[in-house]
């Protein structure tokens, strides 16, 4: 057990010194400033202070709200979504996304989505991605559609029950949980293609 929690919190401190990294701009734009931007440092920390009970337990973030949306989306993983939280806090994101191996699962990413790209970034820096409008079905399953009526009413292949329907989003990942070498804020993350398998 002591020998897991060692693992773990190496692998956090590598991870968070990533995260950190990855925010900071590349020698050849960044001039003589050598840190990422206070405000970035200080969300960042908050967002890890209240996430941290969910890195390696799945269950309790169900427990408080989490429901999977998305089975694995490679080089993503599994999301889950908690549709109490509302609006943007660095410490409640309204997504997490978990990557799966066996029985273990490892809290990755932090999302956040919107209809349309935010006036002003929640995070300094942030970037954007987008997720096609579409159907989510209890067990994770999605279903591409540009229109609620044009949902199944279950899932095909499963037959699991209608969730939601949403439009095109504009996405915001937060790598804060897994070192990813394409940015803090990509959407897609090299690193965790080992997981793509489930």
């Amino acid at each position: 057990m002591t020998k897991w929690i060692v693992v773990l919190a190496v692998g956090a401190a590598l991870a968070a010194g990533a995260a950190v990294a990855a925010a900071r701009p590349s020698a050849q734009t960044r001039g003589t400033k050598s840190a990422a931007p206070a405000a970035l440092v200080q969300q960042l920390a908050a967002a890890r202070a209240a996430t941290a009970k969910y890195v390696t337990n799945l269950p309790l973030a169900k427990r408080e709200g989490y429901q999977i949306i998305t089975k694995m989306i490679p080089n993503m993983g599994y999301h889950y979504l908690n549709p109490k939280v509302k609006g943007f806090d660095p410490r409640r994101p309204a997504i997490l996304v978990y990557e799966h191996q066996g029985t273990r699962w490892q809290l990755a990413a932090l999302e956040w989505v919107y209809t349309a790209k935010p006036a002003k970034a929640p995070f300094p820096g942030a970037k954007y991605g987008a997720f096609g409008a579409g159907c989510h079905y209890a067990d994770g399953s999605f279903v591409p559609a540009d229109a609620q009526d044009a949902c199944p009413q279950t899932a095909p292949g499963s037959g699991a029950k209608f969730g939601f329907w949403h439009p095109l989003l504009i996405t915001l990942h937060v790598w804060l949980w897994y070192p990813n070498p394409t940015g803090l804020f990509a959407s897609t993350n090299p690193l965790v293609s080992a997981y793509n398998a489930g």
